[in-house]
Formats: structure tokens, C-alpha cells, sequence
């Protein structure tokens, strides 16, 4: 005889499922966040190196739109 009967268990199964995708939700956000995050990152490094290539930045200059203190 199963711990619950079948018509109380399936409360809980389609509980534990709900929290499963809800989790599988969560993970996916964070991981378009993620690559959002470096996909930008990406396009400023190839913007910088283009402009290297030009000759409007020297090596180891900070980009004019970048001010660090």
C-alpha cells in the first residue's frame, strides 16, 4: 500500500513539478541575463580593438567613454 492514496499524492506531484520548472525558469533567466552581460562585453572589446586598429587608441589607454578614477 503506497504512503499516500493516489488522489492525496497527486496534490503533492504537481506541486513538486510546479517548483521544479519554477526553478528551471529561474536558472534560464539568469543565464540570458548572463550572456546579455557578455555578449556586451564582447561588442565593447571588439569596438575597442577596431578603434586600436584605426589608431585612435593607444595600448593600455582607457576608451574616452570609459572615466576611471
Amino acid at each position: 500500500m503506497p504512503a499516500l492514496p493516489l488522489d492525496e499524492a497527486g496534490k503533492y506531484v504537481a506541486a513538486a513539478y510546479t517548483v521544479f520548472l519554477g526553478l528551471i525558469l529561474v536558472y534560464v533567466v539568469i543565464m540570458a541575463a548572463r550572456l546579455s552581460s557578455i555578449e556586451r562585453e564582447i561588442g565593447e572589446i571588439s569596438e575597442l580593438l577596431d578603434r586600436r586598429e584605426q589608431g585612435d587608441v593607444q595600448p593600455g589607454e582607457a576608451p574616452a567613454d570609459k572615466v576611471t578614477s
